[in-house]
């Protein structure tokens, strides 16, 4: 890389990675918030719903530290999942001063949904590469994400995610 400001000055932001990468981003998570909204959630209501699925039971904290989000905006958006009637709390088996988090029978059946519109989402975004260069793109993407610190499969908009649910698209998208 060079240390001269002027260079690559005249190249047009449709030659710049990072400006690509946002201008993708952004377009992605927007058309993807507007696919789920018709479930009633939102991209970081599915990301948790799909942690959760994995291994549900934790407490609220386990949970917020296992997605690097402040145990505040994890309450908020429990609380906004319990309102929809996606997830539950129960007293935690081995500590009583904790909640343990399960989905719900409601969450197991929209989860599938969700997981459709993700992966006819994601289809249609990569229509333009045969499935090497989807491999090959996704490879590429990956290592770059662990370059920046990003815990995978975590958004990192998911922790600063309000309890409307407005946040950009969470795992999955």
């Amino acid at each position: 890389m060079s240390d001269d400001p002027a260079a690559g000055a005249d190249r047009p932001l449709a030659a710049r990675a990072n400006f690509l990468l946002s201008q993708l981003g952004f377009h992605i998570a927007q058309a993807f918030a507007a696919r789920l909204a018709p479930l009633g959630i939102a991209p970081n209501h599915f990301g948790l719903l799909v942690h959760l699925d994995g291994g549900e039971g934790g407490s609220q904290q386990q949970l917020a530290d296992a997605l690097g989000i402040h145990r505040k905006v994890m309450v908020g958006l429990l609380d906004d999942l319990e309102q929809r009637g996606l997830v539950q709390r129960r007293r935690h088996p081995a500590d009583r001063r904790a909640h343990a988090i399960y989905l719900t029978d409601v969450a197991r059946q929209l989860l599938p949904r969700a997981r459709r519109i993700a992966d006819q989402h994601e289809e249609e975004v990569l229509a333009a590469l045969d499935a090497s260069e989807r491999v090959e793109l996704i490879a590429v993407l990956q290592r770059i994400a662990d370059s920046t610190g990003n815990s995978p499969g975590v958004h990192p908009g998911l922790g600063s995610a309000s309890r409307s649910g407005n946040a950009g698209a969470s795992a999955g998208e």
